[in-house]
């Protein structure tokens, strides 16, 4: 099936094109155009989540060698590449998989420019999943760096009263970063003499040198993860952006961290990465535990979410470097388990504050008096972050924390008590916002989910209960690639 990398990748920008010629030979602010604009989004998303899920059907999970693969010619010298392993593949399934139910979430929300907003995602769309497929280093960096556009615009365009503020703040942090790993990258070409991400990973390169390569590298990815202390832009990103925008953000860019260094740090800078993995674990446990008390100390709904992001992106460093099977498969399934959940709590947020207006934790309480069936969904996703077994939440920490264990002790023993502060600051919130008596008469009028709301959730409810008593369909998918990454990994360090 050549070229279906391909279709995944630009499918979104077909939507793109008919959006733009709505508003070329149309009226763009006519309701009739924005209501044509949300459903090419709608079909689009969906017909590249079909396409992602023929992928991950024709996918050959017995083998580690990258599938798929397309090789052409692009410009000066430059190739075109792309190709998914089992590192890869799910994350492309991930985000064609949440794009359609952020365009659900914000068809009633976003009533100004809707063409403009509905295209702004579907390019994200195509530029993530570009990241997630390319096999070439420098077309990784232009799909990785141009994903930055879209979210800044919709965050400073469609966000809220400080918008402008957190989208420069988001956009300049992680740019500075990126700007070393390009001066890495340009480098690491000059001396092994191809850009082919599969030769690059093969190449050994100067153990000196891997130590000023990965540094290079850590300071994109940590910022785009993001890990304590260069974390600071997503609370205020969170807080501002639309609400399907938060979902992407915590859903899927941050992933894009995590995911650079399973690609890159750990299989090209083997050992930099075992002489920086102690500096990774001390920042990924006072990132655990850190953020998760200062999210306890949150009046805003969303920014109590955001923090908690924080400290679930700690349990992946800290799994990633372990260096170990059980550490590496923790590390990404907890990725894509934290996709779908934080992303469901961002569109539970999304909920009331569409009724409300309001996302101060102190306006709420009583809320399964009038909301029973939203009381229910926000419980299970409240769960699923605490990491309640059962859940998908369960299996990723349990696996970081076994990996962590057997390589750093002390680590583990601290980031097992970001466990137990995780569920102080979730059911606090939890029993704040929906439990006790209904004291605020604002919300004695306030309604329960509707067909929409809960045509989104049921999926997201799915596969947190799927992936939670059923982890097999992701491990069956990645073992083969990620057995092959621990394994050259041991050997590169003697191991």
């Amino acid at each position: 099936m050549t070229g279906i990398l391909s279709l995944i990748t630009f499918a979104p920008l077909i939507g793109v094109a008919a959006i733009i010629a709505l508003r070329v030979f149309g009226q763009p602010e006519d309701p009739k155009a924005a209501s044509a604009a949300r459903w090419i989004a709608l079909v689009t998303t969906l017909a590249t989540f079909a396409l992602s899920v023929l992928l991950v059907m024709q996918f050959d999970a017995g083998t580690t060698a990258f599938q798929f693969v397309e090789d052409a010619a692009w410009f000066a010298g430059l190739r075109y590449r792309m190709g998914v392993d089992g590192i890869s593949v799910l994350f492309v399934l991930l985000t064609a998989f949440l794009m359609p139910l952020c365009v659900a979430a914000s068809w009633k929300t976003i009533e100004n420019r809707v063409l403009e907003y509905m295209a702004a995602f579907l390019i994200l769309e195509t530029l993530v999943i570009g990241v997630f497929c390319a096999l070439d280093i420098i077309v990784f960096y232009v799909f990785f760096e141009f994903s930055l556009v879209p979210m800044f615009l919709i965050i400073g365009i469609w966000g809220g009263k400080r918008r402008v503020y957190a989208a420069y703040k988001f956009f300049l942090y992680t740019l500075l970063g990126s700007v070393l790993m390009l001066a890495a990258i340009l480098g690491m070409i000059g001396i092994a003499g191809t850009s082919s991400i599969p030769e690059l990973m093969a190449y050994k390169f100067d153990p000196a040198l891997q130590t000023w390569l990965w540094l290079a590298f850590f300071a994109s990815f940590a910022v785009k993860m993001p890990m304590w202390p260069v974390h600071t832009w997503l609370p205020d990103a969170h807080v501002e952006a639309p609400t399907a925008g938060s979902v992407i953000l915590a859903g899927i860019l941050l992933k894009l961290g995590g995911y650079g260094f399973m690609r890159f740090s750990v299989p090209m800078f083997p050992q930099a990465s075992e002489m920086f993995a102690p500096l990774v674990f001390a920042l990924s446990a006072i990132a655990i535990v850190y953020t998760s008390l200062v999210a306890f100390r949150q009046t805003d709904i969303k920014k109590l979410i955001a923090y908690s992001s924080v400290a679930h992106m700690g349990f992946v460093t800290m799994g990633i470097f372990s260096g170990n099977l059980q550490g590496e498969q923790g590390a990404l399934f907890q990725m894509l388990s934290h996709g779908v959940i934080s992303g469901a709590l961002f569109l539970c947020v999304g909920v009331v504050y569409d009724r409300m207006h309001t996302r101060e934790i102190a306006f709420y309480g009583g809320l399964v008096t009038r909301m029973p069936w939203y009381a229910a969904t926000f419980m299970l996703f409240t769960m699923g972050n605490v990491g309640l077994p059962g859940t998908s939440g369960f299996i990723g920490e349990i696996l970081t924390l076994t990996g962590t264990y057997g390589v750093s002790t002390w680590t583990a023993l601290v980031a097992t008590t970001g466990v137990i502060f995780s569920a102080v600051y979730a059911l606090t919130l939890y029993r704040r916002v929906v439990f006790g008596e209904m004291t605020n008469p604002a919300l004695a009028d306030i309604t329960d989910l509707d067909w929409r709301e809960v045509a989104i959730f049921a999926p997201l409810i799915a596969s947190t209960l799927v992936l939670g008593v059923y982890p097999s369909f992701v491990f069956n998918l990645t073992h083969a690639s990620v057995d092959h990454l621990v394994t050259v990994y041991q050997a590169a360090i003697g191991g």
